[in-house]
């Protein structure tokens, strides 16, 4: 789902978020005036929270509640994971073109590069291994 359409899709107003999660509304404004929250505004600039920003604030209260990590760390991480979900889709997409790229109307592709080929799904980290003493 595009980030438009989650937008659109039910929104919750500041005072239902910060009572939901037992936090003070303040507590959310400072997350925002950090830059770890990102709630899209109504056209009477009420903020206004999706499900994905809950998504978010969770990961958010998790860090800073259960193992006690400062805001500067917080955005250290989400920097970092924000990166990392970035880095996986661009390697998925690079599988999927090399495979393209190497089965595209071609006969004479080897029925080992065939087999060798695995179907990933988008999102998915494997590591492949080889044993000792295979090719």
């Amino acid at each position: 789902m595009s980030d438009s359409a989650d937008r659109k899709k039910g929104t919750y107003m500041i005072s239902a978020v910060a009572e939901l999660y037992d936090i003070h509304p303040q507590t959310l404004r400072m997350y925002e005036r950090e830059g770890l929250l990102q709630p899209s505004r109504s056209g009477g600039n009420t903020r206004q929270y999706t499900d994905a920003d809950l998504r978010r604030l969770e990961v958010v209260l998790s860090l800073t509640r259960d193992l006690g990590v400062n805001l500067a760390g917080v955005e250290v991480i989400m920097n970092m994971r924000s990166n990392m979900e970035r880095l996986q889709h661009e390697v998925a997409d690079l599988m999927c073109f090399v495979r393209d790229e190497l089965l595209a109307d071609r006969d004479d592709v080897p029925e080992r590069v065939v087999r060798a080929l695995v179907r990933l799904e988008r999102g998915a980290i494997v590591v492949s291994r080889r044993q000792e003493g295979q090719e």
